[in-house]
């Protein structure tokens, strides 16, 4: 049995501590706005927050959330977060929607991080998320109006 933190609520989980995270929290907890992409940890659709740091849940195996707090899309509720979500709405960013939890998640610790990101800081912090649909330059601006939203 894993005890884990999971959207501020402890639970617990019957599974083999070396199942992917992902799979732990998709499949056991029944959250399933963490999208599985590649499995490989190079497309950026499984990422949640472990400690507030983005982290790619399909590489991580269940046991390393011991202890920690982890926050998936479904948990999300900072005013960087609620900001960021405005701000996807507002400009339209999803196309096909598939990698956006990945993308709000990166965007969302980005601004908790560097509440006024430049250019390079967004593409620095986003360059492993994957938008197939290649809405980049609507990502981008959506994160400069959340953290315009932010500061105001």
């Amino acid at each position: 049995m894993l005890n884990i933190k999971i959207n501020g609520e402890v639970r617990e989980v019957d599974a083999d501590p070396y199942t992917p995270l992902l799979w732990v929290i998709r499949d056991e907890l029944g959250l399933t706005g963490t999208k599985y992409g590649c499995g490989v940890a190079q497309c950026g659709a499984c990422t949640v927050h472990v400690d507030g740091k983005p982290m790619r849940s399909c590489s991580a195996p269940a046991y390393m959330a011991g202890g920690r707090s982890v926050t998936t899309i479904e948990g999300l509720s900072s005013p960087a977060a609620k900001a960021v979500q405005k701000a996807w709405i507002d400009l339209d960013v999803v196309q096909c929607g598939y990698c956006q939890s990945g993308q709000i998640m990166s965007a969302v610790a980005l601004l908790e991080a560097k509440p006024k990101p430049t250019d390079e800081d967004i593409d620095h912090a986003l360059s492993g998320n994957i938008c197939r649909c290649a809405t980049y330059h609507r990502i981008r601006a959506a994160i400069h109006q959340a953290a315009a939203t932010l500061k105001a």
